[in-house]
């Protein structure tokens, strides 16, 4: 059998990466690319790719057909701005679609897919829906997806958007919601006979993950009305560090009222697991690939 090769696909510009990991966090596409090799099976490739970056070098059509799978991470970037930074994100989305090859998205990867494929994205009227996204409910059409294979029908997750999908892609069935964002997760029926899967959370983050994202905001969050002013939010940032450090911290657990859906890294990425068992294993065995 030839071991699987996947493609991660990074959103965010160089400036970007770098504030991440200033503020503790981690470069998106790293993490992402960590998280899929521990989920694969034995010697897993996952290559990365920056289309956000001046002259990167991106594969071209042929060589996206040599991949199994492909991810695309969340982003800072507000697709609708359009620009150099976006625009070849969204061509390569296209030309990844043309392949037929599975792809998944988080958050941003969710909005580039519907742009790329005739969909719309805008600003939530609401502001971020930032740090646990509650109540996200699997609606009937994802009774049974492999997407939500082992996953509850209501859970909490890990999020951190301002934007959200405005008009669906044609070819689209949206397969969870909240009361924050209509579509929290959808698949898109792609041209070439593709297959996206996206969610509008990120199942691949860490409370740590989250905490630098917090940090990275400084006080645009007070503004907004999130927190009453800085202590209040240096206070929640400790708490999500301390979270991670311990997820079975007793007293965070009842203050935010967490429960095993965001707490375990099992159920919490089981969305990347499942799309790697559902999607890209039959599709990598179809082509006699692996």
């Amino acid at each position: 059998m030839s071991a699987l090769r996947l493609l991660v696909v990074e959103g965010n510009t160089r400036a970007a990466r770098e504030r991440a990991v200033a503020s503790g966090g981690t470069v998106a596409s790293e993490s992402y690319a960590e998280l899929l090799r521990s989920l694969s099976p034995a010697g897993t490739v996952v290559d990365i790719c920056y289309p956000a970056d001046p002259g990167a070098n991106l594969p071209d059509s042929g060589g996206l057909e040599g991949y199994d799978g492909v991810a695309i991470t969340g982003s800072a970037l507000n697709i609708y701005d359009g620009g150099p930074a976006i625009d070849p994100q969204i061509e390569l989305a296209r030309a990844l679609f043309r392949t037929g090859t599975p792809c998944f998205g988080s958050c941003w990867g969710l909005q580039l897919a519907t742009v790329a494929c005739g969909g719309t994205v805008a600003k939530h009227p609401e502001g971020r829906e930032i740090g646990i996204g509650r109540r996200i409910e699997i609606l009937s059409p994802g009774h049974g997806h492999g997407l939500y294979m082992g996953k509850p029908r209501l859970f909490d997750a890990i999020t951190v958007h301002l934007d959200q999908v405005e008009t669906l892609a044609p070819g689209t069935t949206v397969l969870a919601t909240n009361a924050w964002s209509e579509v929290q997760a959808a698949e898109i029926d792609t041209p070439g006979s593709g297959n996206f899967w996206g969610v509008q959370y990120h199942p691949e983050y860490t409370f740590a993950e989250i905490a630098a994202v917090f940090r990275r905001y400084g006080d645009v969050l007070v503004k907004q009305g999130i927190f009453p002013d800085l202590a209040a939010q240096d206070a929640f940032i400790a708490d999500l560090d301390a979270l991670h450090a311990d997820p079975a911290n007793k007293a965070l657990i009842w203050k935010y009222g967490l429960d095993q859906t965001v707490l375990d890294p099992a159920v919490r990425s089981r969305e990347l697991k499942n799309w790697i068992g559902q999607a890209v294993l039959p599709t990598a065995s179809q082509r006699s690939r692996a």
